[in-house]
């Protein structure tokens, strides 16, 4: 894989995780385009990530509104 690719995906999640997300999984295909007459590969970057946010209404305590029969209490 071309290393300006690789170089591109560590800056990509560099940003990313800069602003506070928790980047879980990384996918990064490189291959040439058919749509292109050129020779120059292409790529496609598909990341997942997290951040979590406080609740401003409900607490760790406060679950009695919580119906859900499966959430751990």
């Amino acid at each position: 894989m071309d290393e300006d690719m690789l170089e591109d995906q560590r800056r990509l999640v560099e940003l990313i995780e800069a602003e506070g997300w928790d980047v879980t999984d990384l996918e990064i295909s490189a291959y040439d385009s058919p749509w292109a007459d050129e020779d120059n590969p292409e790529a496609t970057v598909t990341i997942t990530a997290r951040k979590p946010y406080e609740s401003e209404t409900a607490t760790d305590d406060d679950d009695s509104d919580d119906e859900n029969p499966f959430r751990l209490k």
